[in-house]
């Protein structure tokens, strides 16, 4: 099916969790009559939402796995992408950012800017994709758009202007009323398609005039012809309008708010008449590449189908025919049989089966155009691959990859789990770069690293229904690191006279504390005491002794080694015998430059009603945490502090049976900060006892 590129629109939804992003999606595929009857995320249908096909979001309620899907709206066919909310499944949000042209942010009318909404719009600015607002659940008790829209300027700095005005709240919210046609819309529940448009209600008139002008006001600035008219007093034109909202959206500048109600599949209509008008298509994104031939240099790419192919593969799932990779076509077409090189691993393939997707449902293509977003089966891949026409060597740039924080050691009940296991760790951490597992040296544990308890909680559990691989679970533990405080000198020697050749190799120098980087190595060798070949077998030696600290066996981070002296043997002088004197050199410096243990700090948002805000601020204070502020909107408030990682372990169930199951809190990863000293002397004990016990 040929479109044209300018009708294409490449979308994501994303929000707080709870705002009802699932269910906006669900609308969404109901009126553009992808779907033929809706079911709710907790439905008591026992259906769940289409776009949650996992079992495991439909019981939680909550979506893990971004899905993708294509519906068409009157002319315009739109590519979705509905994301997870909660902060540990980031990577799924990034992946799909990453490949999106404009986002709709969705935003309860009630609750309103909350932790999470912060987070998925810094990442929506990380990559400069342009937003509309939807202001959900307008039926609420508590409903309150005006207010949500002044956070969005307030807490987002965003330049959030009203597009719509709610026609009732709470209860009797029924349609909203256009600042642009001025007219009032009313959807009919029971029809697909039934909007009403009437005249303005009498009493919102007034409202409706003044709300008006503040549009027109803030779109003035993209369009002078709208400035003149308004001095004029003359009356503007509602495609103008239009085409400066769009302007200014284009241009990060403006973000329309839109309001309703998508449970009461009120104002859904009106929101995808937005998609369309004011989003970008993929021509007016700039997309860039980088050349590899070129020393990595900036390449525009262009939304052409008759340009060399360029795409990006920015997901991977494992269905029941394989492995299925979602692809972003920025450049060129994709057709079956035709040629692309994975760039990474340089190895050419064929394109077998290419698939348009809607949820787990999918419907096969012969050829995707310039900017859509489909699927291709059966390719060998990693997350975030760039595959291009065999003449290129074009690299799309990769996405941010934040660090895991926590870890688990699992164990395979028997040997028939342990198969199962290996190939469940072995899919997870190729579909997600933020689960990573490795195989512990000494303890001989298999280790998993994750965002969070959650994160790792949802991994176990997939492993457990979709590989059948039951697992038992060790204490999670924290992702600790080591550094150093002072600066201290080195000058240490290696020799080792035993028959036959020796070993020989002297360094000195000096190590310090490094800011903003986690390893820099300085030569300042001069007159060849150590000849140019060893040089980088000191550097090796020295980033070897980072992978383990010398206090708990922790990596070793934000260190600056300089080596300015030494001294080598004609015959036993090595590559060898130089990364062993570093290691001994960087050993004997670490223990005298005050080295510290460094932990994970979280920034914690919790919410709940007012009347727990003692308990709120109770519990903070019992982890070692740091309140950095505390709001009160209307009965709730919302405490942001900073708090150790390792303190947050079944924090969620403490925090339910002290506020009456009232509260929540999201948290990610602030910063590392310095373990106080009696802790650090229990972990030091600890690691010591350990190691005896494993001697």
């Amino acid at each position: 099916m040929a479109y044209e590129l300018s009708k294409l629109r490449n979308i994501g939804i994303s929000a707080h969790i709870d705002s009802g992003k699932t269910t906006l999606t669900e609308r969404i595929l109901f009126f553009c009559e992808k779907i033929h009857a809706i079911h709710e995320v907790r439905g008591k249908d026992g259906v769940g939402a289409t776009m949650d096909s996992m079992e495991l979001e439909k019981e939680r309620g909550i979506t893990i796995a971004s899905a993708a899907t294509s519906v068409q709206w009157k002319d315009t066919p739109i590519n979705i992408i509905d994301t997870p909310g909660h902060v540990d499944f980031t990577i799924e949000v990034e992946r799909s950012l990453r490949v999106l042209d404009g986002g709709i942010l969705v935003l309860c009318s009630v609750a309103g800017v909350q932790s999470q909404s912060i987070t998925v719009d810094r990442q929506l600015k990380r990559y400069n994709v342009p937003r509309i607002a939807f202001v959900n659940k307008c039926d609420r008790t508590g409903a309150n758009p005006y207010r949500v829209k002044d956070q969005l300027i307030d807490k987002l700095n965003l330049n959030a202007v009203m597009v719509q005005i709610p026609i009732g709240l709470e209860e009797k919210h029924e349609g909203v009323v256009d600042l642009i046609e001025m007219k009032a819309y009313y959807f009919d529940a029971d029809e697909r398609h039934g909007v009403r448009v009437e005249e303005i209600p009498a009493d919102l008139v007034a409202e409706a005039q003044e709300k008006r002008e503040v549009l027109l006001d803030a779109v003035s600035m993209f369009d002078d012809e709208i400035m003149e008219k308004i001095m004029e007093g003359e009356d503007v034109p509602s495609d103008k309008i239009n085409a400066a909202i769009r302007k200014g959206v284009l241009a990060l500048e403006l973000c329309p708010v839109f309001v309703g109600s998508a449970y009461k599949n009120k104002g859904v209509q009106s929101l995808l008449d937005g998609v369309t008008k004011f989003l970008p298509c993929p021509t007016d994104v700039k997309n860039v590449a980088l050349d590899l031939d070129n020393n990595e240099e900036e390449v525009t790419l262009i939304s052409d189908d008759n340009k060399k192919t360029v795409a990006l593969g920015f997901k991977l799932e494992d269905g029941q025919f394989g492995q299925l990779t979602y692809v972003r076509v920025y450049q060129g077409m994709l057709k079956k049989g035709a040629e692309l090189v994975n760039i990474r691993t340089q190895k050419k393939f064929k394109i077998g089966r290419l698939v348009r997707m809607h949820s787990n449902n999918m419907e096969d293509i012969t050829e995707a155009q310039s900017g859509d977003i489909v699927a291709l089966f059966g390719i060998e891949c990693a997350s975030g691959d760039t595959f291009c026409h065999p003449d290129l060597n074009y690299s799309m740039t990769s996405m941010h990859v934040p660090e895991p924080v926590i870890s688990l050691s699992i164990e395979p009940v028997d040997k028939k789990a342990s198969d199962k296991m290996a190939k469940a760790l072995n899919r997870f951490t190729k579909e997600d770069p933020t689960f990573r597992t490795f195989v512990d040296k000494e303890s001989n544990q298999t280790i998993i690293q994750g965002m969070g308890e959650l994160h790792l909680e949802v991994y176990i559990e997939r492993m457990k229904r979709e590989y059948g691989a039951v697992v038992e679970t060790g204490a999670p533990q924290v992702a600790y690191r080591e550094t150093i405080t002072t600066s201290a000198e080195f000058n240490y020697t290696h020799k080792k006279q035993s028959g036959g050749s020796g070993q020989y190799g002297r360094v000195a120098g000096i190590m310090e504390p490094l800011e903003g980087a986690n390893y820099e190595f300085v030569n300042q060798i001069k007159g060849g005491v150590i000849p140019t070949e060893y040089i980088p077998s000191c550097d090796k030696g020295f980033q070897s002794s980072m992978d383990k600290g010398l206090l708990i066996g922790f990596p070793v981070q934000n260190i600056k080694m300089t080596i300015n002296d030494g001294q080598y043997h004609q015959v036993d002088s090595s590559d060898m015998a130089f990364q062993i004197a570093a290691r001994g050199a960087f050993k004997e410096a670490y223990m005298k430059a005050n080295p510290c243990i460094l932990e994970p700090i979280m920034k914690v948002s919790l919410e709940g009603p007012s009347e727990f805000q003692g308990s709120l601020f109770g519990l903070v204070n019992q982890r070692r945490g740091m309140i950095l502020g505390s709001t009160e909107e209307g009965n709730n408030c919302v405490v942001e502090a900073e708090v150790p990682l390792s303190e947050m372990f079944g924090f969620s169930t403490v925090l339910r049976s002290s506020t009456q199951g009232k509260a929540e809190f999201t948290m990610e990863v602030a910063k590392y900060g310095k373990v106080p000293n009696s802790i650090s002397e229990e972990l030091m004990k600890k690691y010591q006892e350990e190691k005896k016990a494993g001697n």
